[in-house]
């Protein structure tokens, strides 16, 4: 399945607002509709098997993007090409 439209358009959905799925844990969390407060993406993150310091934000958010995205490839989700995973 390709993920891509399918994200575009939950992205799009959520008018006033620039969601970049493709490169943002939060954005992608809001895009479906998920709660993506910090206390969200840190249970997220300890339910992924995060081992890092989730008080540093920035790195904990780029590797539960990258968590996620993998996810989807591993589930038969067609990720666009610039998305590494």
């Amino acid at each position: 399945m390709d993920v891509a439209p399918i994200l575009d358009k939950a992205a799009a959905a959520h008018k006033g607002e620039k969601l970049e799925w493709r490169t943002s844990i939060v954005d992608l969390m809001k895009s479906l509709n998920i709660d993506s407060s910090l206390a969200a993406r840190k249970e997220l993150a300890k339910e992924l098997g995060y081992t890092g310091d989730t008080n540093d934000s920035a790195s904990m958010n780029v590797w539960l993007h990258k968590q996620v995205m993998s996810r989807l490839a591993a589930s038969g989700g067609k990720l666009p090409p610039e998305i590494k995973h």
